[in-house]
Order: C-alpha cells, then structure tokens, then sequence
C-alpha cells in the first residue's frame, strides 16, 4: 500500500491496563493516538526501494512506558518497469488439455563495481522459479501466484546481494501454471496467455551511489529443452538433471505482446511457503514399488535424496489412501497423474519438486532400492500465522481439531482451496463460505481472505453473482446461468469479509465490500421476485442450477441436494441481508440498515408461512431445513421452542448422526444448544456413528473429509460412483471442519461481542463428558486465554484479558462478571 497502516498489542501482567496513549514515528512523521488498530500513516510520500523505520512509544493507565521498532521497504511502488515481457517466439503452444513445455530463460551478466546491494523484482503469465548463480532466489512455491490475472498480478522481490559475484548467471524456469497451463477438471489451458512470458529486473546498487538496473529484454536466452520436462498442476513434474544448460539449444527471446492488462503489484497475498517436514512412519515393499507412510495426510512435494547413477530413472506417485491390496488408490484423482518423475545424474544429490504439488499421505518410490534414498516430505501452503489453539479432555474431538488445522493448511495454498489432491484445487466460493469463522480463530488469514476477496469484486457480474470459483476459470457447474446468483456460495462476499473482520477489527475490509455486496443482494432477491403473495420471497430458479444441501449424508444423490436449494437459498437472503444490514449500521448507511433489516425480516416469514404448517413443523423435514430458520431466528419465541423439538427428534432418529450438507453443518449444533438442547447437540459433536465427525477419527481420518462416508463403516470406499457426481470424493476438504467455530465460541467460550476483541465474552457450554478445556485466540490486542476444568462437582477456570480490552465472563451458574486486562480465576458449584 502506498499509505501502510500500523497496529500493536501491548503486553503487561498488570490488571486493568489500558492503553493510555501512543506515538507512531516514521519518515520524519508522528501522531499521537490512543487506537492501537490500522492507525493511517499520514507522512509524506514514500519512495520507491526504501527502507523505512517505524518507531512506537506506549504508556499505559499505569505509567508504565515501553517501546518497539520494526522496519519496512517499499518496491517498486509507480515506478516504471525497465524489464520488458519476454517469451520465446518460436514456440507455438495450441494443443488442447495440457499444459506447455517449462520455459527457461538466461542472462549472464558482470558485476565489476563494489556492490552494496542486488535486489530481485519479477512476475510471470505462468508459475516461475528463479536459480541465482544456482542458489534460489527467495522461498516461495508458485509465484506470482494465482489471482485474477486480467485486473490484478503480483510481482516479486528477493534480495539476492549474498549470491551475486563478479560474473554471474540467472536461470528462470517458468511453467504454465494457472495462467497458461491446464486447469480445472475441464483442462482449459492459456486462460489468460497463449504462451509463458517473464518481466523481471535486477536492480544493482553500488557503493558510489550509482545504480544498474539489468531488465528481461531481447538479450536473454530461452528453451524449451531445459531440466524441468513437465510441469502441471495436476500431472505432476518431470525434472531431468542430467540436461547441460550449456550444452543444449538457445533461442533468442523476444517482446511479448500481453493479451491482459493488469495492475502490477508487490505481493499482497500470502504465497506459498515449505512447512513442515513429514519423516514416514512406514515403508513396505510391493513389488517394483515402496510404500511410504508419513502418517499425515497433507498438501506439499516429496523430498529424496539419492545416492544415484547417471539416466537412473525414479517415479513417485502420490495418493491420500492405499487400496485392500496396499497400493496406491489413484482413483479418486479423477484426471489427475499425481507424479514426480527424476533423472539422476552419478553419485549423491537431492531433488524435490518446485513447480507442482500434490495433496497425499502415501507416496510409491519405483526405479531406485530403500537403501540408495533417503525419503522426506514437505508440506507446502501459504504463510499464515497460527492464531488460535484448542484442547480438551476429549482426544478424539483434539484430533478432529488437528483434522481441521491441517485441512485448512492443505487448502490454503495462495488461495483458499476445496482439495489439494484432485484435478480441481480451485477457489470455490461455498467452502470458505461455510469454514471462514473457523478459518479466522485458526489462523490469522488477513493476507489471504483480503487478497483473494479482491478477485472476488473484480470478477462480480454485472447482474450481482458471484462465479462460483474465485478466480474464476470460467467453470460452469453446476449448470448455471451465465448471470445468475448462486445462494451459500455466492455468500462468500458477505460471510468471509465478515468474519475476517471480527477476527481483525478492520472496517476498511468491509468498505471495499459494501458495494459487491449490495449487487449480490439485489441478485438474490430478484431470483426470490417470482410467484405470488409470499411465494414472491422463495427463491425459484430450477434445483439444477443450484447446489441445495451439498453432499447431505441423509439424502444419496446429487439430484437430491440440489433439489433442497428452494429452502437453503430462501435462507440464505435472510442471512446475507441480516449481516448486510448490521454491516450498513456500522458503515453509517441508516437507510440501507433499515431496508436490509427489512427485506430479512420479509424473507423469513415467507419461509415459514411456505414451508411450515405455522407450528413450527416442516411440510417437508431434514435437518438443513429446520437448522438455518432456528440459527437465523426466523421463528417466532413462541414457536422457536417447537421447531427445536422437530429438529431435535430427527436427530435423535438419526441415532444422532449428522444429517446436514454445506449449509447446515456450520450451524446445526448452534441451532440446538443456543435454542435450549445442548445435550442433543454435545450428543451429535461426540457421536462416532457413520456419518458424523468423530467417525472419521475412529476411521483413522488425520483430515475432514468431502463426504461423511468417504470410508463406510464396513469398510468399503464411498467414492460417489451413482449419485451423480461423477465420483468426487475428497479426504482432505475442510468445509465440514466449520464445526471448530462451535469449539471455541461455545466448548471454550471465547466469542468477540466487538470486532476485533476490544470487547469479547468467555461463556463456556458445558457438555459431552468434557471436564478440561485450553483453548487460547491471538487478537490484535494481544492473547486471549479460556482454560477450565471440572473437579469434584467444581468449575475452575483461568481467563486471560489483553491489555485496553474488556471481557464479560460467564460462569456455568450463570454468574457474570466484567474483567479488564490481566489474568483472572473463577469458580462455582456445580
């Protein structure tokens, strides 16, 4: 940003600290303020390839006095690019589901002036990796990463001063990647580029002030004949080490004419990074093949090393679970090759892929013995910080909190994904519709969510849908029409910016919003304006262009949730235009509060006049169908406590087995034990019936699966083979992880009342057996702490309040007190 803005927590063990005040200095400005949020730099101008001190200085209530300073460096900011596009004019790429031939570019230069600093700034229509006199530039995976590419690009910066020496050689390999290659399940490649293309400067400054900047232009060289043969999202890699760069043919590169025009801007998201690192639990030989087992399933690349001879060929492949004969089970990767093929040159060396990944917990070695390679696996996703934490006296609902960690990081590569496995890994609008609370206690997901919320506006129709993959590789299922609004996914641009600003505090998420989010409204209710009397208020569109109760466990094919989309998208404008109106209010849109407010309030008694019998039973019953009026107080108090029983009697007739679909999951046991019946509902989060959360852990799940019954209770997969989905099935999809929201705001109690924590409650729900919980949530104010525990008929719980915030603390006995900062003790009989 131009203009950055500042936030700081502030740590004491003092109670009731409260941020007195605090001066901000950078670049020869201060302010003095008493916010500890976004304050607005307000100096002058920053100039490009800077480096900028911040300094702050806070005093509390208490007199006490601390300090801190960090630094900042701007890019390239408005400065003109002196690199030009470049490609390699000779190939011609047309043929159709694949992606190209890898690029790789070269320039050597000289270095023969003291150095003080060299400085990297690049980008590219496709996915690049850059090799400095062979030491990698950076540590990112797949920039410049996946955005809208017609409006918006990310450009690079890696300081690479340590690796330049008197004479030097960049290599730049650069793939298809989301621009160029082949992508979605359809294989659609050169969405927005007919071939690769690389901008790229190198920016030289010298110790006696000058400055050369050497830019991609028609002096390097490029090939298609490089190390790296394959490089495709879903197929996999092909790296072949034995190429001499020196000896194969160069072409000369040329000017490359762009198709797009995009903003070009310094990485605002949060790419890809290598994580943890997996050693296997297991190896087993099986013919030609090992087996690996690492015991985590994840989104990341293998590592080897090798102790190889010169054209020895080894083959990994990749797979989330093995077959009954202990393979691979490579079938529910659909299209996709999953396959990381590498040419050994003689002795010792290691390889791990770079412009590809895969989601996997087991991986086959093929060409190589267990005694010449030593193997590893990386897990790769973006850098989001961990935000919040969650344990109890339950280990099964610990490791269905460690399921839902690790689908969120399986998922969050640069954008939030549905899977990492499959031939899809896109951006679906309804999976972080339904996750985006859990998504925001976990993780701090600013970078992220913002990043890919302004894809999302620039890609709004005209008429106010949303597609249903951001970005939008022009995917179009379900069978939809070109201009319409699909309900739940669509709600993306209400719900995530929402709960991102809860979890943050920053207003200025939800101005950026407003406007798509009013047009979406106004789509949803045009597709509810048909009929009569309230009929006008049911949204009617045909099942087949909605997705309903998606994946419902209780109902066994596609055709099924879809045609539930009348009560689900009905729901939904009574959600997004009761958010939308409480957004307008903080905003200062009185007139769009009260008409949103309205239109809610409308929508809601059409539902139940429609669709109930007026007493609180439905006309046609599931779960889905009575959880969102019950979560969205659609009911009269009068008839809420009817619907309640109705809800709760399918429930238990379901031998407290989940029921719901995408829609439903996030709220059913808010739905319950907010209404009164929080046994029904401590009786559905412990349940270990098929199907269910806690199944999946009994099943040995170490992720969220897409379908409930991916693995059925005898055994046997569930790949969708006869539901009409064409078998889909994912066992790493966070979507029903949504119920870690429930985990904190109710097991722990943590809950905001105002954004970003300045004020919160902890209010914890007792139920399902649990007698501990330790659960802590990072906020821009510092830690929050909610640790409790049973013993002897005893609540005993620890809270711990940031500095300048307030918490509301709610006993199980009902008992309620207000805390400022510090660290509190609380107990009552039970």
């Amino acid at each position: 940003a131009k203009t950055p803005s500042f936030s700081f927590p502030e740590a004491t063990e003092k109670q009731d600290s409260q941020l007195k005040k605090a001066k901000i200095t950078a670049n020869g400005w201060s302010v003095e303020t008493t916010d500890q949020i976004l304050i607005p730099y307000g100096g002058k101008a920053l100039k490009p390839y800077s480096t900028y001190t911040v300094t702050v200085e806070a005093e509390d209530n208490h007199g006490d006095v601390a300090t801190a300073e960090m630094q900042f460096e701007t890019g390239k900011m408005d400065t003109p690019w002196q690199a030009k596009w470049i490609s390699d004019p000779t190939y011609k790429f047309t043929e159709k589901g694949v992606s190209p031939k890898p690029m790789t570019f070269r320039k050597k230069f000289e270095v023969k002036k003291e150095l003080t600093r060299a400085v990297i700034y690049s980008t590219a229509l496709g996915m690049y990796e850059i090799t400095l006199n062979g030491e990698k530039a950076g540590t990112d995976y797949f920039a410049p990463g996946f955005t809208s590419y017609k409006t918006n690009l990310q450009y690079q910066i890696y300081d690479v001063t340590e690796s330049v020496k008197a004479n030097n050689e960049i290599i730049v390999d650069v793939a298809g990647g989301w621009a160029v290659g082949a992508f979605v399940f359809t294989r659609k490649n050169r969405h927005v580029a007919d071939r690769q293309a690389l901008l790229l400067e190198i920016r030289l400054e010298y110790a006696d002030g000058s400055v050369e900047t050497i830019g991609t232009d028609e002096s390097w060289d490029v090939t298609e004949e490089g190390r790296y043969r394959v490089a495709d999202l879903y197929d996999g890699e092909t790296y072949d080490a034995t190429v001499d760069l020196g000896k194969i043919a160069w072409n000369k590169a040329a000017v490359e004419a762009l198709r797009i025009n995009p903003a070009i801007t310094a990485t605002y998201g949060s790419l890809t990074q290598a994580h943890e690192v997996f050693k296997p639990i297991s190896v087993k030989k099986l013919g030609d093949e090992l087996i690996y087992d690492f015991g985590q399933n994840f989104a990341g690349v293998i590592s080897l090393k090798i102790n190889g001879k010169k054209g020895q060929v080894i083959t990994v492949k990749h797979s989330e679970i093995l077959n009954n004969d202990g393979t691979l089970c490579t079938a529910i990767l659909r299209s996709a090759k999953a396959t990381a093929t590498y040419t050994c040159v003689d002795g010792a060396q290691e390889y791990s892929p770079k412009l590809t990944y895969m989601g996997f917990r087991y991986a086959s070695v093929a060409g190589i013995d267990e005694k010449d390679v030593e193997v590893s696996a990386i897990a790769l996703y973006s850098d989001v910080e961990e935000n919040g934490s969650f344990e109890c006296s339950n280990a099964m609902i610990n490791r269905l909190q460690a399921n839902i960690e690790w689908s969120s990081k399986s998922n969050f590569v640069d954008i939030p994904t549905d899977c990492p496995q499959r031939d899809e890994r896109m951006g679906w609008t309804g999976d972080i519709a339904v996750f985006a609370n859990t998504a925001c206690y976990n993780f701090n997901m600013s970078r992220v969510l913002e990043k890919w919320l302004l894809d999302m506006k620039n890609e709004q129709l005209k008429t106010g849908g949303i597609p249903n993959t951001i970005p939008n590789h022009l995917y179009g299922f379900p069978a939809t029409m070109p201009k319409m609004a699909q309900a739940f996914w669509g709600d993306a641009c209400i719900l995530v910016p929402w709960a991102e600003y809860l979890a943050r505090g920053d207003k200025e998420i939800l101005v950026k919003m407003y406007p798509t989010m009013k047009k979406y409204v106004k789509a949803c209710k045009f597709w509810a304006s048909f009929g009569f009397g309230k009929n006008r208020y049911i949204w009617h569109t045909p099942a087949l262009f909605n997705f309903g109760d998606w994946v419902a466990p209780d109902e066994p094919t596609m055709a099924g949730w879809q045609k539930r989309s009348k009560w689900t998208a009905t729901a939904s404008i009574v959600n997004t235009s009761a958010h939308l109106s409480k957004i307008a209010e903080i905003l200062g849109e009185k007139e769009d509060a009260k008409y949103y407010a309205e239109l809610s309030a409308t929508v809601a008694d059409a539902y139940v006049s429609v669709f109930t019998d007026g007493n609180g039973k439905l006309k046609q019953e599931f779960q889905t169908a009575y959880v969102l009026p019950l979560q969205f107080k659609m009911f009269s108090d009068e008839i809420m406590p009817k619907a309640l029983k109705n809800l709760a009697d399918l429930v238990k007739r379901n031998d407290y087995c989940i029921g719901t679909g995408f829609p439903g999951t996030p709220y059913i046991l808010f739905a319950l034990a907010d209404n009164g019946d929080k046994e029904t509902a401590f009786k559905m989060l412990t349940n270990t019936k098929c199907p269910s959360w806690l199944y999946e852990v009994k099943a040995g799940a170490t992720t969220i699966w897409e379908r409930w019954d991916a693995l059925k209770e005898d055994g046997t997969n569930n790949f969708g083979g006869e539901d009409g989905t064409g078998g889909m099935v994912s066992f790493n999809h966070y979507a029903f992880g949504a119920v870690g929201d429930f985990l904190y705001r109710r097991v722990a109690g943590v809950e905001p009342i105002e954004a970003g924590y300045k004020r919160f409650r902890v209010k914890p729900m007792l139920g399902g057996e649990i007698t501990y919980t330790n659960a802590s949530v990072n906020t821009p104010y510092g830690k929050i702490a909610s640790d409790w525990k049973i013993e002897n008929g005893v609540f005993n719980m620890k809270v711990t309040v940031p500095a300048s915030t307030e918490c509301e603390v709610t006993l199980p006995n009902g008992q309620t007190k207000c805390v400022g900062s510090g660290e509190y003790e609380f107990a009552c009989q039970l």
